[in-house]
Formats: C-alpha cells, sequence, structure tokens
C-alpha cells in the first residue's frame, strides 16, 4: 500500500466527521461501551493513543463495533504499527514521520497519518506521497493562524490538527481551506469513562459532529 494510497484512506476516514476523539483509555473492560457511546453519537472515527498498557486491548474491544473505524496513535517505531495493526487498528496516526515508519506501515498496508507542522516536514511528507496529515501540537505551534499560513503555499495538502484543541477554538480551525476535520480529546474525559457515563459522552460526541466545516 503506498503512501499515495494511504493518503486517501485517511482522508477518506478524516471527511467522515468534523472531529476525531482521541482517547487515552486505562480500562479496557470500558472500551466497548466508549466506542458504542460516540459512534453513535456521530463520530465513527476513534484514535486510541498508544500511551497506556491497555491501549491494545482497548483497540481490540472497539474494533468490534459496527459503524466504528478505530486507529492506532502515538505511532512511533515500526513495531508500533504492527502491533496496533494485529490488535484491529484501521489506521496509525503519528506524530512525526520517518523513513523506518514509512517503510513499515506501507509493508503491512496498515493506512499512516503522520505529523508535520513546518513548511519543510510537509513538503518532505507531501514528496513521500503524503498529502493528509496531522498537525500536532497544534495550539503550541501557532494554532489556526500558523495553519492557515500553510495553505498559500501548500494547498494540496490536508490537515487534521490536534494537540490544544478544544470545544472553544474547534471551529477556527475547522474553517481553514486546509483542514478536513480536527483530533481533540475533550469528548472522552477520565472521569466519565470511570462513571461510566456514556450518555454524556454521547451528547458530548453528537454535539461535536455538528461543528461546521469551512
Amino acid at each position: 500500500m503506498t503512501p499515495q494510497i494511504q493518503s486517501q484512506q485517511t482522508k477518506a476516514l478524516c471527511q467522515l466527521a468534523p472531529v476525531i476523539p482521541v482517547i487515552v483509555i486505562k480500562d479496557a473492560g470500558a472500551a466497548a461501551d466508549l466506542a458504542r457511546a460516540l459512534v453513535s453519537g456521530g463520530l465513527p472515527v476513534l484514535e486510541v493513543t498508544l500511551r497506556s498498557d491497555a491501549a491494545l486491548d482497548a483497540i481490540r474491544a472497539m474494533s468490534g463495533i459496527e459503524g466504528g473505524h478505530v486507529g492506532a496513535g502515538t505511532v512511533l517505531t515500526p513495531d508500533d504499527a504492527k502491533r496496533a495493526k494485529d490488535a484491529g487498528a484501521k489506521f496509525a496516526v503519528s506524530p512525526g514521520l520517518t523513513d523506518r515508519l514509512i517503510a513499515a506501515c506501507e509493508e503491512i498496508e496498515l493506512p499512516l497519518l503522520p505529523g508535520a507542522v513546518t513548511a519543510s516536514e510537509v513538503m518532505r511528507a507531501a514528496d513521500a506521497g503524503f498529502d493528509m496529515l496531522k498537525f500536532f501540537p497544534a495550539e503550541a505551534v501557532g494554532g489556526a493562524p500558523a495553519l492557515k499560513s500553510l495553505a498559500g503555499p501548500l494547498p494540496r495538502v490536508s490537515f487534521c490538527p490536534t494537540g490544544g484543541v478544544s470545544v472553544q477554538n474547534a471551529a477556527s480551525y475547522l474553517s481553514l481551506p486546509n483542514v478536513i476535520c480536527v483530533g481533540g480529546s475533550w469528548i472522552v474525559t477520565d472521569a466519565d469513562v470511570a462513571a461510566g457515563n456514556w450518555a454524556t459522552i454521547e451528547d458530548r460526541a453528537r454535539t461535536a459532529a455538528a461543528l461546521p466545516r469551512g
């Protein structure tokens, strides 16, 4: 699976909803119920970051939920990519891009959404065949104005900004011509997951799913 095909697939996923929940899950036992709530609320694409011991088991549990598309975030190495795919991940998200990661995802046919923030990083990713990128850490590197400035010289590249994106500023990102969706952690809170507040999470997802895109 070439980077061009990978980008076609990740772009298609990003177009399904304006927000991709970025999830750090600590209890895989809650994963299926969480996925059902998010999908029912209109957010079918879910990113489970590999930042907890429960992440791979959570991906396994979520991958069986009808209507959901579960991917792995914080994929840094070829081994991360392989373990994520073996767990059922349909795509991988990385904060950056390396030659080893490109080769690994191509070999195992796992669509990759790589990260880039500078013009040089975006150009390198585009040269490799990726035109759908993660913009991370969005707020720390200048937020929506910084991302908007890349649209002029690099109009063929689309982005999913994450990192500091919130319910307060999501609309400013989504209004940009080079933004297809945003990734956000505000939809799923540790407290709500621990308490099993699935209706609250579903309502939050429904509000996020209704955000307009430019």
